[in-house]
């Protein structure tokens, strides 16, 4: 089969890979029909992270069919249609019914697998896939495949956050998370949505979603801009999708007391000052993003046409020019690229 590795950084390739087999007797095989290209999959293709391998296998975000299951999988047959989350869980673990799947004690993270390619198997199937109600439309899959993480993603950070009806909300961050974080607080009933952006193609986006007001501003700029916009106080609720030192002192910063930061963006240069997070008197609430326990209402409203996701991808590339999506979301061409098969 084909799949996409990552020998390096900006060194992206599509190579001849074998298919996967079932390894566990919880495991399935699926075969893929859409995977896509996330932004945390930057970090090692700018150098700013190490690879796991290499060369490593690269995605987790996925939908497909299931083709082969263990024999110990109850839930699903060969031939369903499936979206999963791009953490493997056991949805059954005292965490898991807690509603942090992404933190089951027996969590298989899908990026050490590799869904950007044409089979993948995918562990603990019965935890973590979900059936759609039939076979999607064309227009229907780019929906359903970003609720396999970005939307769910968004969302987690809004709930999070405490978005809700008489809340203005703030979005640090306007790549894929950030917007769909702008669609879930405005689901979720938030007064007011402000978009933290300085690309006209991005507020565009944040506006069709849901954003209310628009904010260009970064740093202290934008902090003062949100100040002024709640009547000095800051917003009640701040999703922060980026996972950077400026983002997550601008998200704190421009949370009045009390608020609630919702923080999704993967930390990797990120340190709290304990002083200023003492007397902010915010709550954080975040970390890598239980997206199945939000999977079967975010399918659920997507079929019925209520949310469209997928708008968030503005590029759609064959899984064989995968290295053109990763320079196209690396010089900021593209908000997000879906790979088709």
């Amino acid at each position: 089969m084909r799949a996409v590795m990552m020998y390096g950084p900006g060194d992206v390739r599509v190579e001849e890979r074998p298919r996967p087999e079932i390894l566990a007797p919880t495991d399935a095989v699926i075969r893929v029909t859409a995977t896509c290209i996330c932004g945390s999959d930057l970090w090692p293709y700018r150098g700013l992270e190490p690879l796991a391998a290499t060369p490593q296998r690269m995605g987790h975000e996925y939908i497909g069919v299931v083709e082969e299951i263990g024999a110990e999988v109850r839930n699903l047959t060969a031939g369903d249609y499936v979206v999963g989350s791009f953490v493997a869980s056991d949805n059954t673990c005292e965490i898991c019914r807690a509603g942090y799947q992404s933190r089951c004690v027996h969590q298989v993270m899908m990026g050490a697998i590799g869904t950007q390619a044409e089979y993948a198997r995918i562990p603990l199937a019965d935890g973590t896939l979900v059936r759609t109600p039939a076979e999607p439309t064309p227009e229907q899959v780019p929906s359903l495949l970003a609720a396999s993480d970005v939307l769910g993603t968004g969302w987690y950070a809004a709930v999070a956050a405490e978005a809700a009806p008489g809340k203005t909300v703030a979005v640090v961050g306007d790549g894929a998370v950030g917007l769909l974080g702008i669609l879930a607080a405005s689901q979720l009933g938030a007064e007011r949505v402000i978009a933290m952006s300085r690309h006209a193609d991005r507020q565009a986006l944040a506006r069709r979603f849901g954003a209310t007001d628009i904010v260009a501003d970064r740093g202290e700029a934008g902090v003062a801009a949100i100040k002024d916009m709640t009547h000095g106080l800051g917003a009640h609720s701040v999703i922060e999708a980026v996972g950077t030192q400026g983002s997550m002192e601008q998200a704190i910063r421009s949370t009045r007391p009390g608020g609630h930061i919702g923080y999704v963006g993967v930390s990797h240069d990120v340190t709290l000052d304990g002083a200023e997070l003492f007397f902010a008197s915010v709550h954080l609430h975040g970390g890598p993003a239980p997206v199945r326990r939000f999977l079967p209402e975010l399918v659920e409203l997507i079929w019925d046409g209520v949310i469209v996701p997928g708008d968030v991808f503005d590029l759609t590339l064959p899984l064989a020019d995968a290295a053109e999506g990763y320079r196209a979301m690396d010089e900021r061409r593209a908000i997000k690229v879906l790979l088709t098969l």
